[in-house]
């Protein structure tokens, strides 16, 4: 049997974080895994072992709608063609897009194609990382001060630089994206018994509902969602499509074990890391959890690394800049001190704005301007990491923001990823593979800009000490 017709699951992550949060929960459920740049051949699949899932880190969170149907769809039938009962289009926790950028409607309609006919499962819930799904309303935790809020009244989300978070009912954000109908499967329903939930989602499935958001706010939620998803997704000619967070690996991986279908592991060899003399760290996250872990690492002597927004992606000025941000990133490592690089410190630092003034000023909308200043500003913090690793041979490299740890990834190109350690939940660290010299042996953290404790950074420059 090859290697191909083994997997269990596989999934398109639409950031390089969120991909690596699915990774992980995959891993730590001791499913054999690993995340490729683009769908892998069955050749590659041979050539570097079995898996039981895989996953596609990709960047259609920053996308257009345009540039989703030009990209997305080559990406979808790929993944549609392989032997396996269920595919994941892995969003962010917090669902956080628009009918702009980044659009999880549109998506859901170009699946279509590729999936055929058939209601697309919404999973939303993810309570390890306090995300709650209740009567169709997503609500999270906040990292800043420990507190759940409903996601439009999140002290992040709701004022996301990009996506802000202005409605916190699923079937109506997602609405506003598609105009499939979005039908809910309520918390009640899982204290009714098996009979009784199987014939609602049979309902629901045969009605003109487009997609179906399942509640959930503990653990035995989703493990009964992973039994629901396994009935919708047997005996079919392709593979079920679905949409959430990394929810859904928990569901299933829950509902596995539970089915007697996946053993127990251990996990003990995910739960230390050494420590290291120094790391590269990179932020181009505004939110305000970033700014207390750029801070933090600040504070503990990391080299403060003030990258100047508008020069980066001004036309006649950032070279420039790049070459001063390389030069001292450079001579910093090479002194032995830990780089803290970031582009704010916080929703109120006036770089992003000014930046953004300056790209309405060349004739772009407010939104645009936004739209593209952080996807070029991401795009050249891709080409400063990878100059100062081609120059600095070092262990550890940490990226915070969605659309920054997407480009500084892609920009590298290694050949996949795999799970190290765990860092922070959702944010793992991971081992690079490639053959590629400068890569060889390169550990990579990516978090988003809501993930992570203020000390994150420290943390991974000084490991987890074995009691």
């Amino acid at each position: 049997m090859d290697a191909k017709s083994q997997l269990r699951l596989a999934f398109y992550g639409d950031d390089f974080t969120g991909s690596t949060d699915a990774l992980e929960v995959l891993a730590f459920a001791g499913l054999r895994c690993a995340l490729f740049l683009k769908p892998p051949s069955v050749e590659t699949l041979n050539a570097l072992g079995s898996f039981d899932a895989i996953g596609v880190a990709g960047d259609s969170r920053s996308m257009s709608p345009e540039e989703m149907d030009q990209t997305l769809p080559h990406t979808l039938g790929a993944l549609a063609a392989l032997p396996v009962p269920l595919v994941h289009y892995k969003v962010c926790s917090t669902f956080d897009s628009s009918a702009a950028v980044g659009s999880i409607g549109r998506v859901m309609d170009l699946a279509r194609k590729a999936f055929g006919a058939g209601p697309i499962p919404i999973v939303a819930a993810t309570p390890a990382l306090g995300r709650y799904c209740a009567f169709g309303h997503l609500f999270a935790r906040s990292g800043t001060d420990g507190l759940v809020y409903r996601l439009d009244r999140h002290p992040i989300m709701s004022r996301h630089p990009t996506t802000p978070m202005s409605e916190a009912d699923l079937a109506a954000h997602l609405g506003a994206q598609t105009r499939q109908a979005i039908a809910n499967f309520t918390l009640p329903l899982y204290e009714a018994g098996h009979p009784a939930m199987d014939s609602e989602l049979a309902g629901i499935s045969s009605s003109e509902s487009g997609g179906i958001v399942f509640d959930g706010t503990t653990s035995a939620h989703l493990t009964q969602v992973g039994r629901l998803l396994e009935r919708l997704s047997a005996g079919r000619s392709r593979p079920l499509f679905c949409v959430g967070s990394s929810g859904l690996e928990y569901a299933m991986t829950q509902w596995w074990r539970e089915a007697g279908k996946a053993a127990a592991v251990d996990t003990t060899q995910y739960e230390y890391f050494k420590a290291i003399p120094q790391v590269l760290a990179v932020s181009g996250s505004a939110s305000p959890l970033s700014k207390m872990q750029v801070d933090a690492a600040i504070a503990h002597g990391f080299v403060d690394l003030a990258v100047d927004a508008s020069s980066l992606v001004a036309d006649e000025r950032w070279e420039a800049e790049l070459e001063r941000l390389h030069g001292e990133a450079v001579a910093a490592l090479r002194a032995g001190r830990s780089v803290m690089a970031h582009t704010a410190r916080g929703p109120d630092d006036n770089r992003i704005a000014a930046m953004t003034s300056l790209l309405i000023g060349q004739g772009m909308s407010k939104d645009m301007a936004k739209h593209v200043g952080g996807r070029l500003l991401a795009q050249r913090l891709g080409r400063l990491v990878d100059g100062v690793l081609r120059a600095v041979r070092i262990k550890r490299l940490l990226v915070s923001g969605g659309d920054t740890s997407s480009h500084v990834t892609q920009h590298l190109a290694p050949d996949a990823l795999v799970v190290a350690a765990r860092l922070a939940p959702g944010a793992p660290l991971c081992r690079v593979l490639s053959d590629q010299p400068h890569l060889a042996d390169l550990e990579i953290a990516l978090k988003g800009g809501q993930m992570g404790q203020p000390d994150y950074f420290v943390k991974a420059l000084h490991g987890t000490a074995r009691n």
